[in-house]
């Protein structure tokens, strides 16, 4: 199949979702049961998710030699949504050594002695490398907006909070963006997008098979209380974030097979449009390296 059919393919299956201007967005327009037409024989899904995941392993060694590039993915759901899993299948052709995924969890005492982006800045990625983030800079405007409890012991000093904190946080992770798009980093950001009926599936299937129990978490049940409040958040999230250079992606969560498939589909796409080559080796460099050869020839 040739390269720009894929990818007339691959478009098919991410502009839907793709979301590059938030100040109309509306969280409750994107179906989480969508699938573009796809049925569950997920022929078509299976064939473009192995293509596509070869093709970024291609792109991959090209943005490593190239070292000028390098690629944020943020993840963002509910809990049961499916990130660990999407992740592992979309990156399974990439060379370990190129990529790194860091889950962000409870913030330590050392964390919260600083601002709220201090934890993350340390774990950009360097030129020529992926960089997953499980989790990110917006749980400070996710989980800590729905628990503002958790607002509290960041110690920040009461007057600097107020009714604008969020619109504040908001634009400093818009403004933060900008600056990363402007040296060299490119930033995809996936909501994956899970109905509360599909989260309560999975969490009885995590409980019912003992394979899965090590999955569950009673708290994660516990959010479910809170699901308007997160839902809400997500939606201010996109609105205040979405841009063309950090663009979203709200993916339909409720198969799994269909959101790695937008998931891939959007990261080829991302990585194509930045028209990647190996580095070129100047004439002295040739010259060089022809010495070298002949003596390796020349050995006895």
């Amino acid at each position: 199949m040739a390269r720009q059919e894929i990818l007339d393919r691959i478009q098919k299956y991410t502009q839907p979702f793709r979301v590059a201007d938030g100040r109309d967005f509306r969280l409750d327009a994107f179906d989480p049961g969508d699938t573009c037409g796809l049925k569950m024989d997920k022929g078509d899904a299976a064939e473009l998710l192995q293509r596509g995941t070869e093709w970024l392993a291609e792109e991959q060694e090209m943005l490593y030699a190239q070292d000028r590039w390098s690629l944020l993915l943020v993840f963002q759901a509910m809990d049961a949504a499916g990130k660990d899993g999407t992740i592992k299948h979309v990156m399974s052709g990439i060379n370990p050594q190129g990529c790194q995924v860091f889950s962000f969890k409870q913030p330590s005492r050392e964390d919260l002695d600083h601002d709220f982006l201090w934890r993350y800045v340390k774990c950009l990625p360097e030129r020529g490398r992926i960089g997953i983030f499980n989790r990110s800079y917006y749980e400070e405007v996710l989980v800590v907006r729905v628990h503002e409890e958790i607002l509290k012991a960041q110690n920040l000093p009461p007057q600097l909070v107020g009714k604008r904190i969020w619109d504040e946080r908001l634009d400093d992770i818009a403004h933060f963006e900008d600056y990363l798009t402007r040296q060299g980093v490119v930033i995809l950001k996936f909501f994956l997008n899970l109905s509360p009926d599909e989260q309560k599936k999975r969490f009885l299937k995590r409980l019912d098979r003992p394979e899965k129990n090590w999955k569950f978490s009673a708290s994660d049940v516990k959010e479910r209380q809170f699901w308007p409040n997160y839902q809400h958040a997500f939606q201010e999230v996109i609105r205040a974030t979405a841009t063309k250079h950090a663009p979203w992606y709200v993916v339909p969560a409720d198969h799994k097979w269909f959101t790695r498939l937008v998931v891939a589909a959007a990261i080829v796409e991302a990585v194509e449009q930045l028209d990647l080559t190996y580095p070129k080796v100047d004439a002295a460099k040739k010259k060089e390296f022809a010495a070298i050869r002949a003596d390796l020839v020349g050995e006895k």
